[in-house]
């Protein structure tokens, strides 16, 4: 029986590079321009101060969340919690891993040349999530469970906006969106023994 297998180059005419070929005595000279750009380089191919605008919108999210899950871990140690879940312990987690997102988003946005923006007036409006305090157990999760759902949307859109042009800021927010899915899947079942509860 012939072999079937064609080499692409050879169906279409084209060669293909078999090595890694670079330009290594222009990227040094790159190198020592515009030094006080620091790790943006004349290949960063995005588009940077919407690179930035993205990068502190996202900040301000997480900030919000971590606000958001240092209130319920604190009011939800007198409410009773879920029979056989740590879910005070749960909150804290949560927090700490949304300050560590802020902190990662942070230190990304001085790697581009931008600032940060902490500015407690502009957190609320720049943020993808809303910060909804909740009364009851089954509030705060609810309102927990839609910001994560709204992160995990936000993301990964952005994610695919940036695509190739920010290949570190791609896949940072994809480090972040794993971990939100996994306090998205957290607080849907935490919902779901609250709701069974209930119901009972």
């Amino acid at each position: 029986m012939a072999n079937t297998d064609t080499n692409p180059s050879q169906s279409t005419g084209m060669t293909q590079p078999t090595d890694f070929v670079i330009d290594l005595p222009a990227i040094r000279q790159r190198a020592r321009e515009n030094l006080s750009h620091g790790a943006v380089t004349a290949n960063y191919q995005a588009d940077r101060q919407a690179m930035l605008r993205l990068l502190n919108d996202a900040l301000a999210t997480e900030l919000v969340c971590y606000l958001r899950y240092k209130r319920h871990q604190f009011m939800s140690a007198n409410l009773g919690g879920i029979h056989g879940f740590a879910i005070t312990a749960e909150f804290a987690q949560h927090a700490a891993q949304e300050q560590a997102h802020a902190d990662w988003l942070s230190e990304r946005i001085v790697q581009l040349g931008g600032e940060p923006d902490y500015d407690p007036a502009q957190l609320t409006a720049h943020s993808h999530a809303e910060y909804v305090a909740g009364h009851t157990l089954e509030e705060m999760v609810e309102a927990d469970l839609v910001a994560e759902r709204i992160a995990i949307d936000t993301y990964s859109a952005a994610a695919r906006f940036i695509g190739d042009k920010d290949v570190t800021t791609r896949r940072l927010l994809e480090k972040i969106l794993q971990e939100e899915e996994e306090h998205a899947s957290d607080m849907s079942d935490f919902l779901q023994r609250l709701r069974v509860n209930v119901s009972k």
